[in-house]
């Protein structure tokens, strides 16, 4: 096996004020979490998975919205020792833990999505509205692997909007992105994002934190690795709606309401 750096040290940069702007706001910027080196390394693994394992094969012009929004290739992890690797990081989990508040997480899945040069928009949407997870402790780490800008499809944060939880009963669509810009207008939250991001940086967001992406303007793929976690110690709740019973199916494997979360691809990463 190919012999990649290890990334279970701790990251020691994580300062008082990134937590406290997570908590209030919902989310944070991270710059520098891996190195030049680490990211490099992990970028061939990663894009080589998300090709092999990429299944999207239709034309940009012949998906819908969500399908021109990105390429999204999941729990890679589960499929790739290389990636294991990558989504199993002690250096990662210690992040996200830390900016919960809690002892240990455990991984919900991940996702490589790669927005195509000319890419579409993601709408605005709330990641935990597909996870039938008691706790709001949850949150997305969202990793470029190139050095990005708003052009390329920046990850985009309405401020303070996790504090509401859940909103509607809508997932990710022209629908959602319609009624989740009204809601924000509504409340004032301020829109806000990253000018630009160097490879190894990383954005972190909570579950019900409303977030979207712009279109890819520019001529290079966007290649952003993902990671899902959920606190330690949440539970099954009885899905809400057909995609939250997908999800109980796919990344929960169907444990019982009220179980906790500890399916064999939901690991302990710390």
């Amino acid at each position: 096996m190919e012999k990649l750096p290890v990334l279970d040290d701790s990251f020691t940069a994580l300062s008082h004020e990134q937590v406290n702007e997570f908590r209030k706001n919902g989310h944070t910027l991270i710059q520098g979490l891996l190195h030049a080196d680490e990211v490099a390394a992990y970028r061939r693994v990663i894009t080589h998975a998300a090709e092999k394992y990429n299944t999207e094969k239709r034309k940009l012009e012949d998906r819908d919205t969500y399908g021109k929004a990105f390429l999204q290739i999941m729990n890679l992890w589960r499929s790739d020792n290389l990636v294991q690797q990558f989504v199993m990081s002690k250096r990662f989990a210690r992040v996200a833990a830390d900016l919960l508040g809690v002892e240990n997480v455990r991984i919900y899945h991940d996702q490589a999505l790669f927005k195509e040069p000319g890419g579409g928009p993601t709408p605005w949407h709330q990641d935990q509205y597909y996870w039938p997870v008691d706790t709001h402790h949850t949150v997305t780490m969202w990793m470029p692997l190139v050095d990005i800008d708003a052009a390329m499809g920046m990850l985009t944060f309405a401020s303070g909007s996790h504090k509401k939880g859940y909103v509607f009963n809508n997932e990710i669509s022209d629908e959602s992105q319609d009624k989740f810009d009204e809601y924000i207008q509504q409340h004032n939250f301020p829109v806000v994002r990253a000018a630009a991001m160097k490879a190894g940086d990383a954005t972190f967001h909570y579950g019900y934190t409303i977030h979207n992406a712009p279109a890819n303007q520019s001529q290079k793929m966007r290649e952003v690795m993902t990671i899902i976690y959920v606190a330690d110690g949440a539970r099954v709740i009885k899905p809400q709606h057909k995609w939250q019973e997908n999800d109980h199916k796919t990344w929960l494997m169907g444990l019982p309401e009220g179980e906790l979360v500890t399916s064999e691809l939901n690991p302990l990463v710390l």
